[in-house]
Parts: C-alpha cells; structure tokens; sequence
C-alpha cells in the first residue's frame, strides 16, 4: 500500500473512469449522478469537526480524490444532481481492513498510525450501503458519510480488543508514520467528520452510532460467533494455561 504504484489503477477509476461516466450520464440525459468520495482527505484539525464546508486536502497517493470531486461537479454545473459522497473508514465482518486489524490486535498491536489521541471517522458498511440509498433524494451536494461518534486511536482499538475479549494492542511509534509516507501522515490525521448535513437533508442516521457498538456485529462472523478468548481456550491443552505454553508469549499490557 505504501509503493508508488500501488493506487494507480485507483487513481485512473477517480480520474478516467469517473470523468468518463458523467460524460455519458450527460449524453444519456441521466438526472442524477453519485460519486463516491474519501473523508480522510480533509485536513488534521485536532478535536475540531471537520464538516463539508472544510477545504479537503488531499496528500500525494490520494490526490485523484479532488478529480472524481470535480466530475460530479462538473455534472452539477450542468444542471443535474450531482452528488458526492464523502465515506469515512468503512468497516463489516467482510472488510480487509477490519479482518487484517483483527488479527494484528490478537497478537498484541494494531498498525493505525498517527497519536493515540488522534480521532478517526468510521461507518458500518451496512450504513454506508443505507446513505447511498439516501443520496438518491438529497439535494445535489456534498455529503459526509460517518458515524455520530468518532473515537481516537486508542479508543477505537481498545474497544475493538473488548470485543475480541483480548488485551489492549500497542500502537507504532511515531517514527513509523515517517516511513510510511503520504498514506501513513494521512491516515495518520485526527478527524472528526460530522455527518449532520446528511441527517438533515435525508433522515438517515447510522444504526451503530459508533464503532464501539459496531463491532461485535462486525467481528462476530470472523470468529464464529465468539471470542477470540473462547476460541483459544477451546483449543487449550488440558491443564495448562496459555502461559504455560512452550515459547508462549503474553501481549503486552502497553498503551
């Protein structure tokens, strides 16, 4: 994820692809056209709110975001309905996001780069899939799509470990978002991304008002049903803990 070329062909369906559709949707005479875009490119605000009004800012791997932006722009400007939709961190039990992050807390650490103070913006797929449906009868526009509450770094893994009923994963050090690059400073941004534009203008609200209760929804189907504690005492040798385990070791209680 971190190569060069690793989001070029991401980049020709922002940049080509998206432009070549409303091209056709005006030729067509189509009312209205949905772009699907990314709130991580909004800047770092700290505990501020980031809402659509706030100038996007876009980092090097990410910059086709504003391209995709401006065809359904573009379409607006033609007289239809052109809508975007800004997507915070998307999760659900089939999202590869959410299944690598569930193994990496098993084993004791979570790679969500940035302060453990740093908030993230996230939203259940099944919610995201809802406002999709919403944006169908807004109003032509710009739209965050989140949940109500965004949790920071440190709340949005510890909470993720309470459901697996595992210990608190270790987050990197800050010298890993350096080498990371422009994905890693991004991802590395505190963002609060306010969904209240969406509500007003639709009725739409996210079921799971935050992740902390998403997840054991969304976790349930990667671990059957249980925890990862179950699952490791279920396969435990009789009469010895996991302790005792040769070459064991215990995830470090470390925040």
């Amino acid at each position: 994820m971190v190569l060069p070329g690793a989001w070029r062909q991401n980049d020709r369906l922002r940049r080509d692809a998206s432009a070549a559709l409303v091209d056709a949707a005006l030729a067509a005479g189509i009312g209205r056209f949905v772009q699907e875009s990314f709130a991580p490119v909004y800047p770092d605000r700290g505990d501020a709110w980031n809402d659509e009004m706030t100038p996007i800012a876009p980092a090097r791997y990410n910059r086709t975001v504003a391209d995709a932006e401006h065809a359904a722009a573009r379409f607006r400007e033609a007289g239809g309905a052109g809508v975007v939709l800004r997507f915070a961190v998307f999760y659900g039990p089939d999202s590869r996001f959410l299944s690598d992050l569930v193994r990496a807390v098993e084993h004791g650490y979570a790679l969500l780069f940035g302060p453990p103070g740093a908030y993230i913006s996230s939203v259940a797929h099944d919610d995201a899939a809802a406002a999709v449906i919403a944006a169908l009868a807004v109003a032509a526009g710009v739209y965050n799509v989140a949940d109500d509450e965004p949790l920071t770094h440190r709340g949005f893994v510890d909470s993720l470990a309470e459901a697996l009923g595992v210990r608190p994963p270790r987050l990197p050090p800050s010298w890993m978002t350096v080498l990371g690059g422009s994905l890693a400073r991004t991802l590395a941004r505190s963002l609060r991304v306010s969904n209240r534009k969406l509500k007003a203008a639709s009725g739409w609200a996210p079921v799971f008002r935050t992740v902390r209760d998403g997840w054991p929804t969304a976790v349930g189907p990667l671990i059957g049903g249980k925890t990862v504690s179950d699952l490791r005492a279920a396969t435990r040798p009789e009469g010895r803990s996991q302790g005792d385990k040769p070459g064991a070791r215990t995830p470090p209680e470390g925040r």
